[in-house]
Parts: structure tokens; sequence; C-alpha cells
């Protein structure tokens, strides 16, 4: 029985630990799947750039081409740098989702 039990626990503290922290998968059908993938990259960037800061590296920016992207990501990287409050990387990640979900006019930010 009570191997029953343990294998059971296991089972599910395992199922738990694999689901934390993953995005759902995005469906390519929807009209803003390009965008919500877009912001999972900016938000993985933001956490990246709080990293840099966090070590005293310096600012990496893109070469700005007269796209959307560089220009949204390096203003968040920016604000990383500039703004104390960012303070840990789940700050980060949320604050680099949310600004370009905004700056993207996404109406769901998935999480």
């Amino acid at each position: 029985m009570k191997r029953y039990a343990l294998a059971t626990i296991a089972a599910v503290l395992a199922s738990s630990a694999w689901a934390h922290g993953h995005p759902a998968p995005v469906d390519d059908s929807m009209p803003d799947a390009q965008r919500i993938r877009f912001c999972e990259r900016v938000r993985d960037h933001a956490l990246q750039a709080f990293y840099n800061r966090d070590k005293g590296r310096p600012m990496k920016l893109f070469e700005e081409d007269g796209s959307d992207g560089a220009r949204i990501t390096n203003l968040i990287i920016q604000r990383i740098y500039e703004e104390p409050q960012i303070s840990s990387p789940k700050k980060a990640e949320t604050f680099g989702r949310a600004t370009c979900n905004e700056m993207m006019g996404n109406k769901l930010a998935p999480e």
C-alpha cells in the first residue's frame, strides 16, 4: 500500500512540475498567433536583459531596421535597465510580455 501511495504522489508531483511555467501551445489558425509568439520571444529578451543588468553587463540592443520587432525589443531592454523597480526575473518577464502585448495591440495575453 505504501508503494502505491508513494507512486501516486510521485506521479502527481512530476506532472505538476512539468506543467509549471510553460505557455500553452498556440494554434496557427488564430489571427494573433504570430504576435503571441513574438511577445513570448520578447519576454525571453526581457529576462536576459534583467540578468545582464544584474551582472553589470552593458546593454545589448538590436540594430533597428525600421521594423516594429527591433523597436519594441529595444524599448523593453532600455526600460529594464532604467527602472530599478523591475527587481526580479518574474517582474522582468511580466513587464516584457505586458509591454509587448500593449504595443502590438493584443487583446489577450496568454501565460
